[in-house]
């Protein structure tokens, strides 16, 4: 996300980030076999045409318009969404990642079915765009369980567990 709390520009533009040779992707992605992003992300990285994370885990796109023919290897989910997360909290495996977008972020921190929040600042500010978590934003504390920066990009990657009480 931007410094200011964006995760894209007003028209879904991520031109900002930057590419940093010290980021490793491939170990990121080793940590998850499920994927969960919204309608909108998903259709912007369709749009992009790249879509290559896809390939390599189980994914879940949430949508409450996108009702049928979805992709081979990605499963449309609807009303049930509750039920489908906490079913695949509880299945064996890797990690499960919220790849995007704000709106679904909101809803599965609302439902407490987010454990850990892991993010990338970058240091710029987009003064307008989507929000990374739209309001209403449920009051959560969290527990710092990791960092790292990066000198070339100037970006900060923070690691937290949410605390439940």
């Amino acid at each position: 996300m931007s410094l200011d709390g964006y995760i894209a520009r007003p028209n879904d533009e991520f031109d900002w980030i930057p590419e940093d040779p010290d980021l490793d992707f491939e170990d990121l992605f080793g940590q998850f076999d499920t994927l969960l992003v919204g309608r909108r992300t998903y259709e912007v990285m369709q749009k992009s045409g790249d879509t290559s994370i896809f390939d390599s885990m189980k994914v879940y796109l949430f949508s409450k318009t996108l009702t049928k023919d979805a992709p081979p290897g990605i499963t449309i989910i609807g009303d049930d969404w509750e039920k489908t997360v906490s079913s695949l909290r509880n299945e064996s495996g890797k990690n499960i990642w919220l790849f995007g977008g704000g709106r679904l972020f909101q809803s599965l921190l609302g439902a407490k079915l987010v454990d850990a929040v892991e993010i990338a600042v970058v240091p710029v500010l987009l003064g307008a765009g989507i929000h990374m978590l739209p309001p209403p934003i449920p009051t959560e504390s969290l527990k710092l369980t990791g960092h790292r920066s990066y000198e070339k990009s100037g970006i900060v990657f923070l690691e937290y567990d949410l605390i439940r009480r």
